[in-house]
């Protein structure tokens, strides 16, 4: 295949085996990433993550660049060229709402995860299981996750430089309770981490999804639309599949992604995006 192509790649179940603990990519996949890139396609991240969870296990396979935050910011080749965040007052509102309804959450920004007071322990317990009474729990716990190790659990929560609030199902809350409340201050989508709970949701910037920030990034790269493919798997990959020339869904792909997907690959862990890319010729 002659001609040039631009990449995006979800992380979560697309890139990203997050049902395992520690979490992380097959080598079908870090081989397709690299070949590809080797060819000359350009690779780039188009993530809901904020840059403080993009862990180096991630960004050392190699990429161009990187849409995080759901759109919130673009880099390219190291470079910002985009970066928008929650307005504090909006950010501290929210934070006294969850605070109020002992709903478990944390605020993203580039440069740190901060944590709710009772995040930490809810994530070991639906990680682990009950590490004070079980044995096997804390062996598990022994093995570590990255995503806990990169949260800062503080007093006072930083309001600036947020990008994105995610929030677990917590105590039976409900996703379209809090959505009927904040839903016309933010950009609101339900979360595609399974763990966190079916009720559990992303709140970011309004205006700004992945959608939005590939067109940024084409119109920076003066890159045509007809060259672009986007690989993904959940309802918040949506957007990025209707934006790009030819949109894949994963085969473990939420089945409304299938249904706007211009083409289904096989699951994460059957090397979807080396399959992908195979039958694309981008490899």
């Amino acid at each position: 295949m002659s001609k040039k192509s631009i990449i995006f790649l979800d992380i979560d179940g697309t890139l990203v085996n997050t049902s395992a603990n520690p979490e992380f990519i097959p080598q079908s996949a870090v081989t397709a990433v690299q070949q590809a890139r080797q060819n000359g396609h350009q690779i780039y991240l188009c993530t809901g993550r904020s840059k403080a969870e993009i862990y180096d296990f991630i960004t050392e396979v190699g990429f161009d660049g990187v849409i995080g935050a759901a759109g919130g910011f673009i880099e390219v080749r190291g470079n910002e060229i985009f970066h928008e965040t929650i307005n504090p007052d909006s950010a501290a509102a929210v934070a006294r709402y969850f605070d109020d309804h002992k709903i478990d959450f944390y605020l993203e920004s580039n440069t740190g995860l901060y944590a709710s007071k009772n995040l930490i322990p809810h994530l070991e317990r639906i990680m682990y299981g009950d590490v004070e009474h079980d044995p096997a729990a804390r062996e598990r716990k022994k093995e570590g996750s990255h995503f806990i190790n990169a949260l800062t659990e503080t007093a006072k929560m930083p309001m600036d430089d947020i990008n994105k609030i995610c929030f677990l199902e917590t105590n039976g809350s409900k996703y379209q309770h809090i959505y009927d409340t904040f839903h016309d201050e933010f950009y609101m989508v339900r979360c595609t981490v399974p763990m966190f709970g079916d009720e559990s949701g992303e709140m970011s910037v309004p205006g700004i999804n992945k959608s939005t920030s590939i067109r940024i990034l084409l119109d920076h790269l003066n890159a045509d639309i007809a060259d672009t493919y986007a690989v993904g798997d959940g309802m918040n990959d949506a957007e990025m599949l209707d934006c790009v020339h030819v949109g894949i869904a994963m085969g473990n792909a939420k089945e409304g992604l299938k249904a706007i997907a211009d083409y289904i690959t096989t699951d994460l862990m059957e090397d979807g995006i080396y399959n992908a890319f195979k039958h694309f010729g981008l490899i």
